[in-house]
């Protein structure tokens, strides 16, 4: 009875200690992650209804997989402490059991068809291009992007602004840490209103560049002899930068694109601020727009 006893209480020191092991690498794991999600937010959520839809969509998967690696991890870390070799652990065996593979089977299945569902719904409405009031053609060349305003007949190229190419040259003498939005600046903004649905038809003239700007939630390759289609719908005013994220030659890197979207009203008058130009009529100091910088800098002297 005594020996009996002595190993029952032994078996449920043992269970004690394991118990223990686990809840201790459990938390270990948790804090750690918590740690790295206190650094920030490793995505923008962006200004679109679509790139914070693939924001939700982000975090839900990684809570997701975060929840799958603290378990297994710490199931494997308890093994590895409670069951090693120099405590005399006896591993059991058995070399067959139909519940266990049925079960490690369909649980990873309903993890990945629950995965599915959202992800699938975000990948659809990725490619709903239809409905679109604004069409905009963009060309990549080597090295700057030209943006046609469909509906409106208006041509421009963008391009690299002087000063960063100033800066960027060897032996130019200028520090790029007095560079405003060095590498980020472009002679001509690809501007924008905001709450329109607007389709872009992405190509290339010559080798294979990718538009992508992270705050609008995709990125498309632009590809010769083939069109891409992508949309957006920004919702905020604002400047929003991004590059070149295909790597096409030796200026790869000085291939920024700026999108500035302002009010739709803005809009239309820089439209026809566009038109006036090319038809070599300036127009007069009241219709010209100014950009979301300069009024926001203006705002910013008054007050």
């Amino acid at each position: 009875m005594g020996v009996v006893l002595a190993i029952t209480g032994e078996s449920r020191m043992k269970r004690t200690n394991e118990l223990i092991v686990a809840l201790a690498v459990m938390a270990v794991i948790i804090v750690v992650t918590w740690g790295i999600y206190a650094v920030g937010d490793n995505m923008p959520s962006g200004v679109t209804p679509f790139s914070k839809d693939v924001y939700q969509l982000h975090n839900v998967i990684l809570a997701v997989v975060t929840v799958i690696g603290v378990l297994v991890f710490t199931a494997m870390f308890t093994s590895i402490v409670v069951h090693r070799k120099s405590k005399n652990y006896e591993a059991a065996k058995f070399s067959h059991s139909t519940v266990a593979e049925i079960t490690w089977t369909a649980i990873p299945v309903l993890i990945l068809v629950v995965m599915a569902i959202p992800a699938t719904s975000v990948l659809i409405d990725m490619e709903e291009t239809g409905g679109a009031e604004i069409n905009i053609k963009v060309t990549g060349y080597q090295w700057l992007w030209q943006y046609e305003y469909l509906e409106d007949g208006i041509n421009l190229y963008s391009t690299l602004d002087r000063e960063s190419n100033r800066a960027r040259q060897i032996n130019s003498g200028v520090d790029v840490r007095t560079v405003e939005n060095y590498l980020l600046e472009v002679d001509n903004r690809l501007i924008v209103p905001t709450d329109t649905k607007i389709r872009f038809l992405l190509t290339s003239g010559d080798v294979i560049h990718s538009w992508w700007v992270p705050e609008l939630g995709w990125k498309r390759d632009a590809i010769p002899g083939m069109v891409n289609e992508a949309w957006t719908l920004i919702e905020e005013e604002g400047v929003y930068r991004g590059q070149c994220a295909e790597l096409c030659g030796k200026d790869h890197g000085f291939m920024p694109i700026v999108v500035e979207a302002v009010s739709p009203e803005d809009y239309r008058r820089w439209v026809e601020q566009r038109r006036a130009e090319m038809a070599g009529d300036p127009p007069s100091d009241s219709e010209q727009l100014t950009s979301v910088d300069d009024r926001a800098a203006a705002s910013g002297d008054q007050g």
